[in-house]
């Protein structure tokens, strides 16, 4: 919701969340959608099988609640829990396994 112009506010528990088509189990609600940059919350209740994720931007997160493996394609992983921060290139292919109940804030920039 912009309450001034070009400042952005989304409270955790409103009612604006909706399903995010790209990762299926999850909720979202994007906080600002401004040309390159986009920053969201994403919740996932009931995680779905390892859920394969490659972002067309580069996407910085920070796990706000339970926590995620993320495996890359040459079986790499590395585990984040609550407090971590992480930053993913566009176009790196990462498989998701998430331990529920999960939340993150996000935001994907374009280079």
């Amino acid at each position: 919701m912009e309450i001034k112009p070009g400042m952005f506010v989304e409270h955790g528990a409103t009612a604006s969340w909706e399903a995010d088509p790209e990762v299926p189990g999850s909720m979202m609600v994007e906080l600002v959608s401004d040309g390159p940059l986009q920053a969201g919350m994403t919740r996932i209740d009931d995680a779905p099988e390892p859920m394969p994720w490659t972002p067309q931007q580069r996407e910085v997160f920070a796990v706000l609640e339970g926590s995620v493996r993320i495996v890359f394609a040459d079986g790499d992983d590395v585990t984040l829990g609550v407090g971590d921060v992480g930053t993913i290139p566009a176009g790196l292919a990462t498989t998701w396994h998430v331990s529920t109940p999960f939340r993150e804030m996000w935001v994907l920039v374009e280079a």
